[in-house]
Order: C-alpha cells, then sequence, then structure tokens
C-alpha cells in the first residue's frame, strides 16, 4: 500500500526515545522528512543523522519558546509542518492521594497546556494547505483510569475531549486528529513503572511483569515497532477518513469496549 507519505514534513516530539524515535523511524522509512525533537538536543540530532534527510530539534513543551523556536527551526530547515506528533514524558507516578496542587499543575502542563499550545502553532499552516495529520500518544488510562499514575489520567482524559472537539472542527479543512493508546510497551517507561510496583510490592520485576503479561490476552508486552506501525497508518493518506478517533494499542489488555 502507498501510504502518501513520500515528502511529507513531520514534526515528532518526544522522538528521541521510545516510541517517538519508533515512529519517526517508521516514518523515515516511508520517505517522510522528520524532524526529531525533544529536551536533549544532542540525542535528537544524533538519532536524527541515521535517518535520510532527517533533523533533530531542541523542545520542551512546557515552554512557550521552546515550542516557537523548534516549530521556526523545522520550518525553515524542512518547510511546513504536515504531520504532527504529539508525545512526550508523563508525570511521576502517585496515587490521588499523593500528589500535590504543584505536582498536579505541572501535569497540565506536560499533557495539555503544552500540547494545546504546539497543535495551536502547527494547525494553521495545515488548515490552509488543507492536508494535516495530528496523531496525539495518550494512554489506556482515558478509557480506564489508573490508580498509580492518577495525575497522568485526570489529564490525558482532558486531552482527550480536546482532541475530539478538534477534530470535529478541522475535519473540513483536511485535517485529522486522533489519539494512539499504548497498553503495557517495552519502553524505558513502562520499565520505569514496572520497578517502582515492585519497590512498593515487595516483589520483583521478574514478578511484576510476568502479572502484567497474564492480564494481556496477547500474553506479552508490545514492541515500540509494533505500536509504530498503527501510527504510520494514521499518518498516512490512507486514513483520509479516519478522525476524531481513540486506537488503543494494547494486546487486548482494556476490556472495556
Amino acid at each position: 500500500m502507498d501510504l502518501g507519505l513520500s515528502g511529507r514534513v513531520a514534526l515528532v516530539v518526544g522522538g528521541t526515545a521510545g516510541l517517538g524515535l519508533a515512529i519517526g523511524r517508521a516514518l523515515a522509512a516511508e520517505g517522510a522528512v522528520v524532524a526529531l525533537a525533544g529536551r536533549r538536543r544532542e540525542i535528537a540530532e544524533r538519532e536524527a543523522s541515521m535517518l535520510p534527510g532527517a533533523i533533530g530539534a531542541s523542545l520542551d513543551i512546557e515552554s512557550p519558546e521552546s515550542i516557537d523556536s523548534a516549530i521556526a527551526v523545522v520550518r525553515s530547515e524542512l518547510g511546513e509542518i504536515d504531520i504532527l506528533l504529539v508525545n512526550g514524558g508523563g508525570p511521576p507516578a502517585a496515587d490521588v492521594l499523593s500528589f500535590d496542587e504543584a505536582a498536579l499543575r505541572r501535569a497540565g502542563e506536560l499533557l495539555l497546556y503544552g500540547p494545546y499550545r504546539l497543535v495551536s502553532a502547527c494547525l494553521p499552516s495545515m488548515r490552509e494547505r488543507r492536508w494535516g495529520r495530528i496523531i496525539a500518544i495518550g494512554s489506556t488510562s482515558v478509557r480506564q483510569p489508573i490508580t498509580g499514575l492518577a495525575a497522568s489520567s485526570i489529564y490525558r482524559i482532558a486531552a482527550a475531549s480536546y482532541y475530539k472537539l478538534l477534530a470535529e472542527q478541522v475535519a473540513v479543512d483536511g485535517v485529522t486528529v486522533n489519539m494512539i493508546h499504548p497498553g503495557r510497551i517495552a519502553t524505558d517507561r513502562t520499565a520505569q513503572i514496572d520497578q517502582l510496583h515492585a519497590s512498593s510490592s515487595g516483589a520483583t520485576v521478574e514478578e511484576v511483569q510476568a502479572n502484567s503479561q497474564r492480564l494481556i490476552p496477547v500474553g506479552r508486552y508490545g514492541t515500540p515497532e509494533e505500536f509504530a506501525s498503527a501510527a504510520l497508518f494514521l499518518c498516512s493518506d490512507a486514513s483520509r477518513y479516519i478522525t476524531g478517533e481513540q486506537l488503543r494499542v494494547d494486546g487486548g489488555l482494556v476490556r472495556s469496549l
């Protein structure tokens, strides 16, 4: 299938590791021109140097100035942005009784306000050119809040409402907006969460992982490459009639419809 991605300019936020990097690599393999962006500029540039035509950029999603600077760099070096992959780290693990107001506000910057600024900066050009793809990486907590990731669950649900409402407004302009929710994907973030669960429960990391895998119908953690394949389709021209959707890539973990 021709995904129609050749020459498309893609800004991949959180593109220095894990899911973001896997998506950036998948886009580049399909001919997209990729900007890998993250707080660690040297890593972004190193990873970009291994992809044809790609660049690395420094972007801190909590900083409006950093967002504006990164977008200016991409436009200057690659052109207008066709595909925006909204991604980044989550707030620290904590249950709803453990975080304070400052932690809750920072979670909002990471998961709602920063992404809103990013989308708002990229969207006008997409609408003018009548083609755009906005893909936000969320969490299965949108469907099933996670006790130990309370701040994340709260703001990811709010973000899902924002993207759904946005999708309705810009679909007529040829811009699609979708979310992808990872389940237990084998990334550094998942490893950190497993380690926290092990430390709090007295179990070993291996026991925590085995217990998690028993809850997944596929019977294992997913790979970043499997997740990237789903994102790749939603970035493509072939997905032009899909918008406002939330796709779970979780091996069947979440039981809700």
